[in-house]
């Protein structure tokens, strides 16, 4: 099992999910603002936006975090009309897709200038994110797993809290630790109301958990958002919560 990190994370990490829809954005957001009000300079890197529309009054991720934590720098390096995985939203709009080493290339370049680079995938570990080049092994596409890899960073696990959870979690936790790459799992969404499923799941949960949103954080005031984000969180990622499980006993 690879050695998770026991400091407050620094450098490059990469920020991925048991699925889409799990409130990746939203914990980017709460990592990012709690780094920044700790004096850190703060990028957050989407290597792929696939399925915003701006003409229906859709906001892409990269304006949920800088509209909510305000980092020092946001980026967004190819973004693709329709809602599939990066690869495939490229192909079917006729676009050229995503290159790995652009995106490590540029990681870098961010990280050369901040603090600590967050790289926000696209779906789960092993969304297709575009094709993969003769010399890496494995043929077909390359993942965020790959980013994590080549840049040597750990991983934040953003997980659901209901029904179907634990098989999810566990399974991108091995996927990662059998790439030497340590995960931390944060629930993106903790129910104001939870049923017995969230409170089992929250014993069983495997790895490490970091963190605890509520569900609807992301909808909150950028102001009160800040601060209240360090409350969600553990030391390791900027926060001031020392057992995260224990905010599921609280009222939101």
């Amino acid at each position: 099992m690879n050695t998770p990190p026991t400091g407050p994370l620094t450098g490059t990490v990469i920020v991925t999910g048991t699925d889409t829809g799990v409130g990746k954005t939203v914990v980017t957001a709460a990592i990012a603002a709690c780094a920044t009000a700790s004096g850190l300079r703060v990028a957050v890197v989407k290597p792929g936006q696939t399925g915003v529309d701006p003409a229906y009054g859709e906001v892409s991720d990269e304006e949920v975090v800088r509209h909510l934590a305000g980092p020092a720098t946001t980026r967004t390096l190819a973004s693709y009309p329709d809602p599939l995985a990066p690869l495939a939203a490229a192909r079917v709009a006729h676009l050229q897709p995503l290159d790995l080493y652009t995106v490590v290339d540029e990681v870098k370049r961010q990280a050369a200038d901040h603090d600590l680079v967050l790289v926000e995938g696209a779906g789960g570990l092993l969304v297709p994110m575009g094709p993969r080049l003769a010399d890496i092994p494995g043929g077909g596409s390359w993942t965020v797993a790959d980013v994590a890899v080549s840049l040597g960073a750990p991983a934040v696990v953003v997980a659901r809290a209901g029904l179907g959870t634990l098989n999810h979690t566990a399974l991108t936790l091995e996927a990662l630790d059998r790439r030497g790459v340590s995960g931390l799992v944060v629930l993106g969404a903790w129910p104001a109301e939870p049923e017995l499923v969230h409170l089992t799941n929250l014993d069983d949960l495997p790895g490490d958990l970091h963190g605890l949103l509520p569900d609807g954080a992301g909808s909150m005031e950028p102001g009160v958002f800040r601060r209240s984000a360090p409350g969600w969180l553990t030391e390791t990622l900027y926060g001031s919560c020392e057992d995260p499980r224990m905010l599921a006993e609280d009222d939101y």
